[in-house]
């Protein structure tokens, strides 16, 4: 006697596969507006925490990676950074003006020439950055007030005295050793806020000083 058996597992399968249609009809109509929503549109969601007593959020994908992108609010690093940099570029630009009466090398005008066309415009902008995020650069005593010569990089007073009173081949060797050093400082300053700040401006300023100083050393190691 043959006994007929009942084709179970096509049966089973069609049932996954209307019940899987069901479930994403009811997902894709789940948006307010009845369509496909962004997070399914673009990949898995993620779950924002919201601010203290305020709902998290479900974010796509890629909605999640543009709000973290967005969110470069400045942290201390970065307003220290400003601050010192001001400081920093103007010694640098105080050295630079004792070049066209004190220098015998043309190169060595030509460099503090550019020097000076870069780093005041770089003042400048960082000095607008403190003010459009309430903050005011350093009163000229040093960035914060008491950390001049401990800034990176820095001539001190007596090096600054004695480049002031040394005229032609001896100043341009002088002037390009404080100089050189005077950029190998902002070139730590940068790369530290680059790995501690977190503001998108200050961090393009900081690309801005390491790829123009390390260009210009290079130059003035060359000239001595």
């Amino acid at each position: 006697m043959l006994v007929r058996r009942t084709p179970r597992a096509p049966l089973i399968a069609v049932s996954l596969a209307a019940a899987v249609l069901v479930l994403a009809g009811c997902d894709s109509g789940s948006d307010s507006g009845g369509g496909t929503d962004s997070a399914s549109a673009t990949g898995p969601s993620v779950i924002a925490p919201g601010e203290p007593g305020e709902a998290a959020e479900t974010l796509s994908a890629a909605d999640a990676e543009q709000r973290r992108a967005e969110d470069d609010s400045p942290n201390s690093a970065d307003f220290s950074y400003a601050r010192m940099m001001i400081e920093h570029h103007a010694q640098a630009l105080e050295m630079t003006k004792l070049v066209p009466q004190r220098a015998d090398s043309d190169k060595v005008q030509r460099l503090a020439e550019r020097i000076s066309a870069a780093q005041g415009p770089e003042i400048a902008a960082m000095d607008g950055w403190l003010k459009s995020n309430g903050e005011e650069r350093a009163d000229g005593s040093g960035a914060d007030g008491h950390q001049h010569e401990a800034m990176p990089g820095m001539a001190t007073e007596a090096q600054l005295k004695k480049l002031r009173a040394a005229r032609g081949k001896a100043f341009d060797e002088l002037f390009l050793k404080l100089m050189i050093t005077h950029h190998d400082g902002a070139i730590t300053m940068a790369t530290e806020v680059k790995a501690e700040g977190n503001n998108l401006q200050i961090e393009e300023m900081a690309d801005d000083v390491i790829a123009q100083q390390t260009s210009e050393i290079g130059r003035m190691r060359d000239m001595l």
